[in-house]
């Protein structure tokens, strides 16, 4: 059927555009929603958006639902909370989180959308996926008790790393940036804040979020000798040159990876994608995370916001797309 939805696209690299789409009538087993806000990952679509997503990674970044193939044109995004208006009794009219890209309404299987817990509002929902990531994080590297923490880059996930740490207890976190205006969301957060020149040495463990060489560079200078830098960037196409002499070998410095496709290995035979999910959601009920959601915009201006964020300009925390 045809009713006037409406998706966004890249058509090529750096162009985005919105287009008409059909849906089809939901079977038996699916759901029909109604978008309420979508979230943009500024990191990864930014990338997507420039076409810089490396050929030998196009398999391993396909989102769930996207349409098209990398570079372009490509339907792609993942935070997607709306209201389910056909369906199952048990979902119906319930508000819902789905890993589906910026679109008006669309279909999919009902164990593709979770229900969104009460207690969390749907604009703080489309924080899910980026919750998710941190959830994914910490069970790679947890601190011990006592540990010293730093997160270097104030973006999204830092935050979100920053803000599930600082429900450790007796963990003390720095959350390091270059713009000084992040220290209002520390202090929101509940953790420390530092400029890079100021940061604080000797860490067991330093997540690095600020998809930047030197942030990479300066995690290695602030983790203790044999503590773990904890790597949560995503470069895409671009190379990191990194200073492997010095301290990394005689400190033994361990880098290690994290990446959300996959559950953590400490949790893999445990928990499922639905579990982390689903505990991603109930984290949200602290409202702490409002302070992480700059501000909105509609729909129809998704392809000037996504090129101005693409080109380095407009809000590095969450921009919330209303519909």
């Amino acid at each position: 059927m045809t009713d006037g939805t409406r998706a966004f696209w890249i058509a090529a690299p750096g162009v985005g555009e919105i287009r008409a789409e059909t849906l089809r009538g939901p079977g038996a087993e699916d759901v029909l929603v109604r978008t309420l806000f979508s979230g943009v990952s500024r990191g990864t679509e930014t990338l997507v958006f420039r076409g810089e997503v490396p050929p030998g990674q196009y398999a391993a970044m396909r989102a769930p639902y996207q349409e098209g193939d990398f570079p372009g044109p490509v339907k792609y995004g993942y935070l997607n909370v709306g209201l389910v208006e056909a369906g199952p009794p048990g979902l119906l009219g319930r508000t819902v989180f789905c890993l589906y890209p910026h679109q008006t309404r669309y279909v999919v299987p009902a164990a593709a959308v979770v229900p969104v817990p009460d207690g969390v509002p749907p604009r703080r929902a489309v924080l899910a996926g980026t919750v998710e990531t941190a959830v994914n994080a910490l069970w790679d590297a947890p601190p011990l008790l006592g540990d010293r923490v730093t997160v270097v880059g104030a973006g999204m996930v830092g935050c979100c790393v920053a803000a599930l740490l600082a429900r450790f207890p007796s963990v003390a976190v720095e959350l390091v940036d270059i713009d000084p205006d992040r220290r209002t969301v520390a202090t929101a957060l509940g953790v420390d804040f530092a400029a890079p020149e100021a940061a604080a040495g000797g860490r067991d463990l330093v997540v690095h979020a600020s998809a930047s060489a030197a942030g990479l560079r300066m995690a290695l200078d602030l983790v203790a000798d044999e503590g773990t830098v904890l790597e949560l960037s995503w470069y895409g196409d671009r190379e990191v040159s990194l200073p492997l002499g010095g301290r990394f070998h005689s400190g033994r410095l361990r880098i290690q990876s994290s990446q959300v496709g996959a559950i953590s290995p400490a949790r893999r035979s445990r928990r499922d994608h639905a579990d982390r999910l689903a505990l991603a959601l109930d984290l949200l009920r602290a409202p702490v995370f409002d302070a992480l959601q700059a501000g909105s915009s509609p729909f129809e201006e998704l392809p000037s916001i996504l090129a101005a964020m693409a080109a380095g300009a407009g809000p590095t925390l969450s921009h919330v797309i209303t519909y």
